[in-house]
């Protein structure tokens, strides 16, 4: 540790202040100071590490699989020659090959990497669950509504384990769904009906409030329903009126030069909304893509359209975020719930695997054209650099400029620390 920071250390443990406290602040200190939003790209089922951004070709062929690895556009990086275009793009972000955990099921490795909790008892392969507030949730609940724009918007439906339990349906996701790639595309409970004008809804409005006489608790003890439902009726309300909303969710703005650079599919048009919604200060912005359970016919599937649709439209999205100036105040991630097992099995696929898996991530201080830790030599396990799902989390929050060690309570007052043990990935504050 450098002399300058044991002096420091020195100074500041007067103050009270402990060596993690330190390491803390020595890490906003590296987080820009202008708000950071947040797109994640969830690739639910659990994208391949190996076909994706970590390639073993010296590996033998049970475990290398079909696909060769390719250069990048950072010397001596390598991805599988399954995304291309992202490797292209490689000099703009960094992967971190290092993140593991133990739970090989979708509902528990879904709530881990989605709220940096385990849960607190296993839960079956396919389960919807929540124990803990996801950090989407979480931001929304320290960031609040703005411009009548939700804090927290999830395409095209709500990830699993994505919602902000003990916090409150107001943090729960507003859901965007439909098929944006649509000429018709509308997001819904954004326009008002076309037999209500503006004026004749304000009345609306001012008529409820004149007659709406029942009794509120305030005391979020109380957990009353009817305050809950106040909540949703002003944020919509907010969201109809907002003409910060309305320009933009109206993606047929965007010039079709720029559309086609994404890709003309949902899933990319998905992208671009999100690039849109970031731009005007949406918080947080999930966009969820299924699909990515390979126990069978891997091979074929990563020459497909899915991985082809991803491989293109997320190197457009960090591209034109860069290229607006946007990606130092925009993190992007892009995961799953877990990587995939060393050997193919007999169905040409590959299983559950939460031993190793890499993780994108970009934008907001991020160090470009770096690679973060490492898996052995065949992909089976983390083996240098190794972190948790509490470490992303932790990272994830601090990045956001929200203490991840702070306390919060739940609606019948028990405290629960936001991050339990997590440490900073410290190449992500360099």
């Amino acid at each position: 540790m450098p002399r300058r920071d044991f002096i420091q250390l020195g100074v500041i443990s007067v103050l009270g202040l402990g060596f993690a406290d330190i390491l803390r602040l020595r890490a906003n200190a590296a987080t820009p100071k202008k708000q950071v939003n947040c797109i994640m790209i969830w690739l639910d089922g659990g994208p391949s590490h190996y076909e994706t951004f970590d390639p073993k070709p010296d590996a033998p062929s049970e475990i290398r699989g079909d696909f060769k690895a390719i250069s990048t556009a950072v010397p001596g990086i390598q991805f599988s020659e399954a995304v291309p275009k992202l490797a292209k793009v490689a000099d703009k972000f960094t992967v971190v090959r290092s993140i593991c955990h133990k739970d090989p099921n979708h509902g528990g490795g879904n709530h881990y990497m989605m709220t940096g909790a385990p849960t607190p008892v296993p839960v079956a392969c396919g389960a919807f669950v929540t124990f803990h507030p996801s950090v989407g949730s979480m931001v929304s609940y320290a960031r609040g509504q703005k411009d009548g724009l939700p804090a927290y918007a999830s395409m095209p439906q709500v990830s699993r384990s994505g919602g902000p339990n003990f916090l409150g349906g107001k943090h729960a996701p507003f859901v965007i769904d439909g098929y944006p790639n649509s000429p018709a595309f509308k997001v819904r409970d954004v326009v008002l009906p076309k037999d209500i004008s503006e004026s004749r809804a304000a009345s609306r409005r001012e008529l409820r409030a004149t007659l709406d006489h029942m009794k509120r608790y305030s005391d979020k003890l109380a957990d009353d329903p009817a305050v809950s439902f106040d909540e949703y009726y002003q944020q919509g309300v907010q969201l109809v009126l907002s003409p910060q909303a309305q320009s933009a969710f109206d993606i047929q703005r965007e010039p079709e030069k720029v559309r086609e650079a994404y890709g003309r599919n949902d899933f990319a048009q998905r992208l671009l909304l999100a690039r849109r919604l970031v731009e005007v200060g949406v918080s947080w912005v999930t966009v969820y893509s299924g699909g990515w359970d390979h126990h069978t016919k891997i091979f074929e599937s990563y020459k497909g359209d899915g991985t082809k649709a991803m491989d293109q439209g997320v190197s457009a999205l960090i591209s034109d975020l860069d290229e607006r100036g946007l990606l130092d105040s925009t993190l992007v991630l892009m995961l799953g719930e877990f990587g995939r097992t060393p050997k193919v099995n007999k169905d040409a696929g590959r299983d559950h695997w939460p031993h190793a898996m890499s993780v994108l991530m970009a934008g907001a201080g991020i160090p470009r054209g770096h690679v973060v830790g490492a898996t052995d030599a065949k992909g089976y396990y983390a083996s240098e650099n190794v972190h948790s799902p509490e470490d992303f989390a932790a990272s994830l929050y601090t990045k956001m400029g929200i203490d991840p060690a702070q306390v919060l309570h739940t609606n019948t007052g028990r405290p629960i620390q936001l991050v339990n043990n997590g440490h900073l990935i410290k190449e992500l504050f360099a």
